[in-house]
C-alpha cells in the first residue's frame, strides 16, 4: 500500500507540475511569435526596419522614453551616412563644460554625444506622466520576455477594456500588459509618421519597425557575434580534424 501510495502522490505532483509549466508556456506563448531578419545563427538585422523603427522611436517614443547607451556614432550602424547622423545630432542641445569661468553651457550635439533623455531626472518624468515613469528602452528587447515578440504585440494590444473590467483613472486596457492595465496611451496611430522610403505607416508596421530598432538598440553587436561564434565553430571543427589526425599518426607506431 505504501508503495502505491507513493506512486500515486508522485504522480498527481507530476501532473501538477506538468500543469503549471504547461500554464506557463500558454501565457509566454499568448502573443504571436513573429518570424524576425535576426533571428537564427545566420539571422541579421533589416537596415530598411532599422531606419524606420529609429524614425517611430524618435518622432513618437522619444518624447516620454530615453536610448541612455546609444551615442549618436551608433546611429551609423542603421545604414545612414555620417553626415545625416551629424545633421541628426546637430538637431539636439546638449551641456556642456564648465567653461573657463567655470559655468556649464549648452552646445549642439556631436558623434560622440549620447542620445539626451527626454526629461531632466525622474521627477520632471514622473510629473509630465501623471505620476508614472516612462522606462528607458535601451535595453528593454533584452529585459522583457519574449523580446522583440513581447513589444510588438504590446503597442498592437491595446483595447477597449472588457464590460467586467474597471480601469482605473489613467490607465488604458492592454491584452499583453501584466494586470492588463498600463498607464501609457496608444502610442500609434495609423499614418503617425510618415515614412521616408514610401512604406505605409500602420500600426502594425510602425509596432514591428519600431521593436526591429529597439532589439539593435538592446544588442548592437549581434550581428558580429553570430559571424565570431561561426568562427570559432568552424576553428573548432578544424581542429578537431587535426588532433584526431595527430592522435592516429601517433598511436599507429604502436602494436595493439
Amino acid at each position: 500500500m505504501r508503495r502505491v501510495g507513493g506512486a500515486a502522490a508522485a504522480a498527481i505532483v507530476a501532473m501538477v507540475a506538468i500543469g503549471l509549466a504547461g500554464s506557463a508556456a500558454a501565457a509566454e506563448g499568448a502573443f504571436e511569435k513573429r518570424s524576425w531578419s535576426f533571428n537564427g545563427v545566420f539571422g541579421a538585422f533589416d537596415k530598411g526596419a532599422l531606419q524606420r523603427g529609429f524614425q517611430v522611436y524618435q518622432e513618437v517614443c522619444a518624447g516620454c522614453h530615453g536610448l541612455e547607451y546609444i551615442a549618436f556614432r551608433n546611429l551609423t550602424e542603421l545604414g545612414l551616412s555620417e553626415d545625416q547622423v551629424k545633421a541628426i545630432a546637430a538637431e539636439f542641445e546638449v551641456e556642456d563644460g564648465p567653461d573657463d569661468e567655470g559655468e556649464m553651457f549648452t552646445r549642439p550635439a556631436i558623434l560622440s554625444d549620447i542620445l539626451p533623455a527626454p526629461f531632466a531626472n525622474d521627477n520632471a518624468a514622473r510629473a509630465s506622466n501623471n505620476g508614472a515613469l516612462p522606462p528607458d528602452l535601451s535595453l528593454m528587447a533584452k529585459a522583457r520576455t519574449g523580446g522583440p515578440d513581447y513589444l510588438h504585440a504590446l503597442l498592437t494590444g491595446y483595447e477597449d477594456a472588457p464590460d467586467d473590467v474597471v480601469l482605473n483613472e489613467g490607465m488604458s486596457y492592454n491584452l499583453y500588459f501584466r494586470g492588463n492595465q498600463i498607464a501609457m496611451p496608444p502610442p500609434l496611430d495609423d499614418d503617425a509618421v510618415e515614412y521616408t522610403d514610401g512604406t505605409a505607416a500602420t500600426v502594425e508596421q510602425m509596432s514591428a519597425d519600431v521593436s526591429h530598432f529597439l532589439m539593435w538598440a538592446a544588442e548592437p553587436k549581434l550581428e558580429v557575434r553570430k559571424r565570431m561564434g561561426l568562427k570559432v565553430m568552424l576553428f573548432l571543427l578544424v581542429l578537431t580534424a587535426l588532433l584526431y589526425a595527430s592522435k592516429r599518426k601517433v598511436w599507429s607506431r604502436i602494436d595493439h
